[in-house]
């Protein structure tokens, strides 16, 4: 029996005895080491540990290992987690984003026992990890970190990095900012919701009127209408197409006009209901259209642009469906990439990497494929979303933009924006005839198992892929290099912008994490960028050469911004421009008040109570009541007040609110006092059933007494003074009373202080004076909440 043995030399053989040959077995797994490599590296870990270094990576990212180890970092590496799981988790969760990062699977290389890293690596396999680089959000648990730790993921971010959370986010836009959404997101429906697949068919059924109209123009001038790839190699291809419509053509019937004016009255429809013509139209107006006649129009509709057949006297609406256009493109941004076509491509709400995405064309089509699943349809997981028929194309094959961009805090927002992209192209030439995914979706992971087609122009890459400064030359050639600063780039910066504000309040933020995202654009005819989606953990592997130097770019450059600029602010942040910084908002502190609008019942009014028979003079046993002197003050009688509700908060509805006992000073001078002359209201009566605090009793203010006449005091009784005469002062009104409406009109509702309440709205005044006395009585409706003392 030998035993396999390494040494410094090499891989020896040494004989075992035959009674410890199980013992010795394990000697296998115990190599020798270097006492100097372990000295060393026992001193690097103690220093990484005592500055908190020590981060962990799930996956295969290089780039970032390295550019860690290199700034002194030890990797305490994750256990390696079951990989069919990750990935049924990731397509069918609730909270699963549209990552696109097919290399997921953790880094499979063998570990050397001699090798320094993987000694280190070790060593802290007990330690903390203060920092996460991870392609699944569910790795890390954001609730037990530590405010020193740093991971790579927000929690709750898929409310904007899958599909249905940017199509329902995005609605919002307007709560956020003016920008139009249209302007910038092709229009998007969940099929799952009731409501949203009703609006989606009036979508599609308005799109098919005008892409009729557009159809009509088009044929009239002579312009082809997919309007793109012309003197390309893909021209012939289309020429065979043009022909076989062409038969088709003169082999079926006309088609009638009257087609032409049911779309001109829709898309009027349109424009009346936009500009809120229609907000007096009664409901039992018949709409546009019956369902039946709808039904028809959409055959005719196929007929006609699917088919080329050709409709009845066209040339008398040209002029009709020029005007209509004009009008349609002023309110509708998206009227010039819609097409004639009207396609629609349809996309499973929580996958990635371009699976289960379809085009279609049809109505019926796109309902049959929906309706399928009644699974998805439950969940709302499907949403349809307009295509981009009429897209920028480069020698005639279709492309769109991968672009990143960086979050490094939701509060306040703080968006980090990449100034390097680069461009992924399809394996076809462009067609709108053919919709396969081979022409129609540009990403890697579906064109990676197409071959380029031998029709596609030669300058198109190999490796479909292209830098943007590869772009920015092909613009330069065509005279349109400037709209790439002017257009290209702000145009995705406020898509991404706007994207982010309507989700800050969704996504969960912590300090001390961050998260790269990739935004995937296509470009108009104009240039102008529409945002198609927003994938988190974007891939980063090395596909092509472009993607082998961005990619490792953007991995040093995130660093740079997380990790570096923490220790020094004017740190070199690489290829990342900071684009926008939220204002900091200083939040008021909550204090439990709950704004309610409440009603309350109507109720029939009470008849007036009756007054009690006055009893004779000569069978009345009752002594006649005492009238109070007139030395004393005069004070508003009111019944005996029930007690106040037990509640510590009282919600009521005030209805009266009485001012009585006012005693204006008497001026000591005879002459007549000026105009506007402030006089001291000394005191201040109050019914004594409310029972208020001396400071309110003996409250005194200043008041503005009218000119009057003043009658010198002489002895005699004074006379009866006029309301003429008197006009009183003009007094702040404040609440003394409140009288619960359920009881009787003078029972109390609640003893309270003076308690000024402006936003009550006073009705009428009710004014008795004298010389002495003043009694003001108002009423007001309103709603207050008034606690008691």
């Amino acid at each position: 029996m030998f035993l396999n043995l390494t040494t410094e030399k090499g891989l020896q053989q040494i004989p075992s005895p035959p009674g410890e040959g199980r013992v010795r077995r394990s000697l296998l797994n115990l190599p020798i080491i270097n006492p100097e490599r372990l000295r060393t590296a026992k001193v690097l870990v103690d220093k990484a540990v005592k500055m908190r270094m020590v981060f962990s990576i799930q996956g295969p990212y290089p780039v970032v290992r390295a550019a860690l180890k290199a700034r002194g970092w030890v990797e305490r590496r994750l256990p390696r987690p079951n990989q069919h799981w990750s990935r049924c988790r990731g397509d069918d969760g609730n909270d699963a984003d549209d990552s696109d990062d097919d290399n997921d699977s953790p880094d499979d290389r063998e570990e050397d026992p001699d090798d320094m890293y993987d000694l280190m690596s070790r060593m802290v396999r007990n330690e903390t990890s203060y920092f996460y680089w991870t392609t699944r959000r569910e790795t890390v648990d954001n609730r037990s970190l530590r405010k020193e730790q740093i991971t790579n993921h927000y929690a709750k971010a898929g409310t904007f990095t899958t599909k249905v959370g940017l199509c329902v986010n995005l609605r919002n836009l307007r709560w956020f900012d003016a920008a139009d959404l249209d302007s910038f997101f092709p229009r998007c429906y969940r099929l799952g919701a009731e409501d949203e697949k009703h609006a989606f068919i009036e979508d599609y059924r308005r799109t098919a009127c005008t892409s009729l109209i557009q159809c009509v123009v088009e044929r009239i001038r002579g312009e082809r209408s997919e309007g793109e790839g012309g003197g390309t190699a893909g021209s012939t291809h289309q020429s065979c197409q043009s022909q076989k419509k062409a038969c088709k053509r003169r082999a079926m019937s006309l088609v009638a006009s009257r087609m032409i004016d049911s779309a001109l009255k829709v898309c009027q429809d349109f424009l009346d209901s936009l500009e809120h013509n229609d907000i007096d139209i009664a409901l039992e107006t018949p709409p546009s259209l019956t369902e039946q006649e709808w039904l028809e129009f959409i055959h005719n509709y196929y007929l006609v642009v699917h088919d080329g057949v050709e409709i009845e006297e066209t040339f008398h609406y040209l002029n009709s469906c020029q005007a209509m256009l004009r009008k349609l493109r002023d309110v509708n941004p998206q009227l010039d990439t819609d097409g004639i076509h009207n396609i629609w491509i349809v996309k499973p709400g929580a996958k990635s990497r371009g699976r289960g995405i379809m085009c279609a064309k049809r109505l019926d089509d796109i309902l049959r494929l929906v309706d399928s699943d009644p699974a998805l349809i439950k969940d709302s997981k499907w949403v349809v979303q307009k295509y981009l028929e009429r897209p920028l194309l480069v020698h005639g094959t279709k492309f769109d933009l991968r672009q990143w961009f960086l979050v490094t805090d939701w509060n306040p927002l703080t968006v980090w924006f990449y100034k390097k992209c680069y461009l992924r192209f399809s394996t076809q030439p462009y067609s709108v005839e053919t919709l396969d995914s081979s022409i129609h979706l540009c990403n890697n992971s579906i064109q990676k198992h197409f071959q380029p087609s031998q029709q596609r122009h030669p300058e198109v890459p190999e490796d479909n892929m292209w830098s943007c400064d590869q772009f920015r030359a092909f613009l330069s050639g065509q005279g349109r290099a400037a709209q790439w600063w002017s257009v290209v780039v702000p145009g995705m910066k406020k898509a991404v912008v706007h994207a982010l504000q309507t989700a800050q309040d969704l996504v969960e933020s912590r300090r001390g994490s961050f998260e790269l995202y990739g935004a995937d654009f296509m470009l108009g005819r104009d240039l102008r960028p529409w945002l198609i989606e927003i994938n988190a953990s974007p891939t980063m592997a090395p596909s092509t050469a472009v993607t082998t130097r961005l990619c490792a770019a953007v991995q040093e450059d995130t660093l740079r911004v997380v990790l570096d600029r923490r220790l020094d602010r004017g740190a070199h942040t690489g290829g990342f421009q900071l684009i926008y910084k939220q204002a900091a908002v200083e939040v008021p502190q909550y204090v439990g008040v709950n704004l309610l609008v409440e009603g309350s019942q109507i109720r029939r009014p009470r008849p007036p109570p009756q007054k009690a028979s006055k009893p004779s003079k000569g069978r009345s046993n009752q002594p006649a009541p005492r009238r109070p002197p007139q030395s004393q003050e005069y004070e508003a009688v009111a019944e005996k007040p029930k007690p106040a509700p037990s509640k510590k908060g009282l919600k009521s509805e005030v209805r009266h609110l009485t001012f009585s006992g006012f005693r204006v000073q008497t001026p000591l001078s005879t002459e007549r006092p000026l105009a506007g002359e402030p006089w001291r209201l000394q005191r201040l009566g109050l019914v004594d059933s409310l029972q208020l605090p001396p400071r309110a009793q003996s409250r005194s203010m200043d008041c503005w007494r009218r000119p009057q006449v003043i009658v010198p005091w002489s002895g005699r009784a004074r006379p009866f003074a006029t309301p003429d005469i008197y006009k009183g002062p003009v007094l702040p009104l404040e609440v003394i009373s409140l009288q619960d409406p359920d009881r009787e009109p003078s029972a109390l509702l609640v003893p309270t202080p003076l308690v000024q309440h402006a936003e009550f709205r006073f009705q009428k005044f009710f004014r008795q004076q004298n010389l002495h006395r003043r009694v003001i009585r108002t009423t007001c409706v309103g709603r207050g909440t008034h606690k008691s003392l």
